[in-house]
C-alpha cells in the first residue's frame, strides 16, 4: 500500500480533544506513508447529536462521512463505545499525543504496523499506542 488517509479527530485543527472520537467538531484529512505525510483537507462532523450512549446510527454516519472522503485510520486520544463498529472499517489509533503533528510523526515511523492492521479487514483490532 503505497499511502494511507487518516482522520484526526480534533475541536482546532492542532490537538486531538480530550472526548470521544465521534464527537470531534471536525476531522482533519492527512494521506501518509512510511516516508512522510501532507494534509488533504477537513471534514466537518455535522452529525446530529447521538439517540444514547453508543449510538449505531452516530456510528454508520461517521463511517460513512470519513469513507467518502477516502480514509483508512483514525486517530483519537478517546474512542467511544462505538469502537467496536468503527473499528470494522477503519484502523483506530489511540495515541497519548496532545498536538496531531506529534502522532503523525509515530504513524510515517510505524507505518507498516497500520498496513498490517489494515490488512487484516473485519478482523482488525485498534492500536493502542498511548503508552509509546
Amino acid at each position: 500500500m503505497e499511502r494511507m488517509r487518516l482522520a484526526a479527530a480534533t475541536d482546532n485543527g492542532e490537538h486531538f480533544m480530550d472526548r470521544h472520537f465521534g464527537d470531534a467538531e471536525f476531522f482533519e484529512i492527512f494521506e501518509f506513508s512510511g516516508s512522510g505525510y501532507e494534509a488533504v483537507g477537513r471534514v466537518t462532523n455535522d452529525l446530529d447529536e447521538e439517540e444514547g450512549h453508543a449510538d449505531p446510527k452516530k456510528a454508520k454516519g461517521i463511517a460513512g462521512i470519513l469513507r467518502e472522503q477516502g480514509v483508512q485510520v483514525t486517530a483519537a486520544n478517546v474512542f467511544g463505545p462505538n469502537i467496536n463498529r468503527i473499528k470494522m472499517h477503519f484502523v483506530c489509533v489511540l495515541t497519548h499525543h496532545e498536538k496531531i503533528i506529534d502522532a503523525l510523526d509515530m504513524l510515517v515511523k510505524r507505518y507498516p504496523e497500520i498496513v498490517a492492521e489494515h490488512e487484516k479487514g473485519g478482523e482488525r483490532g485498534y492500536l493502542d499506542w498511548r503508552d509509546r
